[in-house]
């Protein structure tokens, strides 16, 4: 909802196709093809239908899946043409927001004290750094503190923290130190996994620290954390 308020203060008209369905990723991840060839062709049929000319998606590992849909057709010239297109008309968030429309004061204000983490999928695989950074640096009444090892994994990974609990939880130890050594109110990320697997250690940590998404910073006004 944040998203679709966001969007619509940067002056896009939203479209949500109700038929859209997962993205594939963890099928892909795990090595079953077919299964997330099954979810591309039915994501694809979605944005199809809609008529709309971009995808926008707040996910970063999402918005690198759709990327990687070509992939999933390269034995199907006719369907790899529609993946193709796909990925051409998908945008995370604050790419489209910064890099397509040209939009980084958005009219947002938040009192507080925010951080950054950037999310693996967002930060290798679709080079997101400095969009995010640009659009909460122009929130009112934001004070934006740099991470240390803001690019180190938050230690979900997919599968990888039910499978390895044990090494997950130690890498978000690390995460929630150099969160804590930050002082900020908030943590903020484009990832909802990286958002979940934080917010949950924080929460079990007993830390006062708060995860938002960069949506929810965007979309508010006169909000605070502190």
């Amino acid at each position: 909802m944040a998203t679709v308020s966001v969007l619509e203060k940067a002056g896009c008209e939203v479209v949500f196709e109700p038929g859209q369905t997962c993205c594939g990723q963890p099928a892909y991840n795990s090595g079953h093809r077919d299964h997330a060839r099954g979810c591309a062709e039915a994501y694809i049929e979605s944005f199809e239908r809609s008529g709309c000319e971009v995808a926008v998606s707040p996910s970063g590992s999402c918005a690198a899946m759709v990327h990687h849909f070509p992939r999933l057709f390269e034995d199907d010239p006719a369907w790899r043409a529609r993946a193709e297109a796909m990925a051409h008309a998908t945008h995370e968030l604050s790419v489209f927001l910064v890099d397509v429309l040209g939009k980084v004061d958005l009219g947002a204000s938040w009192s507080g004290r925010v951080t950054w983490h950037d999310a693996c999928h967002g930060l290798r695989e679709l080079g997101i750094r400095d969009q995010p950074r640009q659009l909460l640096q122009a929130v009112r009444g934001l004070e934006l503190v740099e991470l240390g090892d803001s690019d180190a994994c938050c230690g979900f990974g997919g599968t990888f923290a039910v499978k390895y609990p044990e090494v997950s939880v130690s890498i978000t130890d690390r995460k929630c130190a150099r969160i804590a050594a930050t002082g900020a109110d908030v943590v903020v990320s484009g990832d909802l996994s990286c958002l979940m697997q934080i917010g949950g250690r924080l929460s079990r940590q007993g830390s006062p620290t708060r995860v938002r998404h960069l949506a929810e910073i965007l979309a508010a006004t006169g909000e605070s954390e502190s």
